[in-house]
């Protein structure tokens, strides 16, 4: 009897463009720690595109993977490290006031990312609707930061969406007994467990 394998692609479009920004993490923080904020708006703004490309290509060709999925979330916490590191050095006199949503997204999302790494060894990739949505208006919001400044609103607005995508993560992680990638959200992980 033959055993039927499967294998994924890897090369796919999808994980092109998050293997490019996990790649262009040293660029961009040699830019930023060059003090050459107008290349890194730049560099950055392409890793933001490209974030939200991989995951519109993925899922509108059907080419989502685990390893994608993987790339991507990678590629994600790589993102988000770097922006971090940005505003801290090129726009803190201007997040200084409103520090505190900064830091208590901070906090949440790296409880997060701890329950993520301890309960399954290493990231899954959820990727929730939620979580999707946040990488949108963060990545909005940072491109819009570095090109033409901060907006309290949209700075606001992109904080809390995101500090609810990662409590919904983290309830997702408690309920999961078995890592999963691609899970749409709570409401959908309630739902296969009761059918």
């Amino acid at each position: 009897m033959l055993l039927k394998t499967t294998t994924e692609a890897f090369w796919t479009i999808p994980n092109v463009l998050s293997l490019y920004r996990i790649l262009v993490f040293p660029v961009i923080l040699w830019l930023i720690l060059s003090g050459n904020e107008k290349l890194f708006a730049v560099f950055i703004t392409i890793s933001l595109v490209t974030d939200l490309l991989d995951g519109l290509i993925a899922r509108t060709f059907n080419m989502q993977t685990k390893v994608g999925a993987l790339l991507d979330s990678w590629a994600d916490l790589g993102t988000y490290i770097l922006a971090f590191i940005a505003i801290g050095l090129f726009k803190w006199q201007e997040i200084k006031p409103h520090a505190f949503m900064l830091y208590l997204f901070a906090a949440v999302m790296v409880l997060s990312y701890s329950m993520v790494f301890v309960k399954f060894k290493g990231l899954i990739g959820l990727h929730t609707y939620m979580f999707k949505l946040t990488g949108y208006l963060q990545g909005a919001f940072i491109i819009s930061l570095f090109v033409w400044g901060f907006y309290s609103v949209s700075y606001y607005m992109c904080l809390i969406w995101g500090t609810l995508a990662c409590i919904e993560e983290m309830i997702i992680i408690l309920i999961l007994k078995q890592p999963q990638s691609n899970v749409k959200g709570l409401y959908w992980v309630l739902k296969t467990k009761r059918d």
